[in-house]
């Protein structure tokens, strides 16, 4: 079985609207950084996506891959790889869990990942650790700052 990283953050918001921006694959690209396209391919009944393809520039990794997703109740969303060009393996999940009466979320963050190419245990769990930190600190910063779409130079100019 392939070990996995997994980390965590609190942030400001209520589980919901936490998971809201995670669901939001379309808007990956605004906040994710390594994120490019994101393109949602089926969905459930409940209107989940269920696979989404995402085009992936991670520096050395560059990739074009699908993932399906497997929804557990409000509050857990994990993912497995279909198809990729460069890995073997993409497994992970989030799992929400609310603080402080509702008001908080811990988002916890694991993740396994395996690549096509020969690579060390050790930089791999690296590697991982690096997409979870990221992944972790742009879902904060876009749930707490309420940015719910691209801004204007007239969305600027209010925060001023």
């Amino acid at each position: 079985m392939a070990e996995h990283t997994s980390s965590s953050i609190t942030i400001e918001a209520a589980p919901a609207e936490v998971m809201g921006v995670i669901a939001d694959f379309d808007r990956y690209p605004e906040w994710t950084g390594e994120v490019k396209e994101a393109e949602v391919l089926a969905k459930d009944d409940r209107g989940r996506a269920e696979q989404v393809r995402l085009l992936l520039d991670a520096g050395a990794i560059k990739d074009d891959h699908t993932l399906a997703y497997t929804w557990t109740g409000e509050n857990e969303v994990s993912w497995s790889l279909v198809k990729s060009q460069m890995l073997r393996a993409l497994d992970g999940s989030y799992r929400l869990s609310a603080l402080g009466n509702g008001v908080r979320t811990e988002v916890t963050y694991q993740l396994t990942v395996d690549v096509k190419i020969p690579m060390l245990g050790m930089i791999k769990r690296k590697a991982e650790k690096v997409i979870i930190d990221r992944a972790l600190a742009g879902l904060k910063k876009r749930v707490e700052s309420g940015h719910d779409g691209p801004q204007t130079p007239a969305d600027e100019a209010k925060k001023l």
